[in-house]
């Protein structure tokens, strides 16, 4: 039985600051808008969902994550995340439910290990732009701004 090796969470996540970032197999960091998604938002693809399903679901889409997922198809692992998110929230909800739901947290990108194992990354969020102003001189009068313009040539 071999030992020891690469494993899927094993070392520390990818830093997308690292210097060594001119490998072939180093797969490219994913950009997600800091100020979530507003794109189409998919209808609740599970049968008999309940309105905290429905709310949580509202909710998640409008998360930056949101774009990767509808780039992705991955409605219904997000619906399925949450329908088990909320049976482990449940005071009867067994220690494996909630494990799950961690692993299933990581797979759609909802965790920060999740977003590092993914290479998700947020954005700067969009600013509008400042006007810039330039200081006006203050003028005597319209008379000393006529002559220094006469002045030069």
């Amino acid at each position: 039985m071999p030992s020891g090796g690469a494993r899927a969470r094993s070392g520390p996540a990818p830093d997308p600051n690292a210097l060594r970032r001119d490998r072939r197999d180093d797969a490219g960091w994913v950009t997600l808008p800091a100020d979530g998604y507003d794109g189409v938002k998919p209808v609740f693809p599970l049968s008999a969902a309940s309105d905290a399903e429905l709310g949580l679901w509202d909710e998640l889409w409008t998360k930056p994550q949101a774009k990767q997922w509808a780039l992705l198809g991955l409605e219904y692992e997000v619906a399925a995340y949450v329908r088990a998110f909320l049976e482990s929230v449940q005071p009867d909800a067994s220690a494996g439910l909630k494990t799950a739901v961690l692993r299933m947290a990581a797979e759609v990108g909802l965790s920060l290990p999740g977003m590092h194992q993914l290479r998700w990354r947020f954005g700067e969020p969009e600013r509008a732009v400042d006007a810039v102003v330039t200081p006006l001189r203050a003028v005597d009068s319209l008379s000393s701004v006529l002559d220094e313009v006469d002045g030069v040539e």
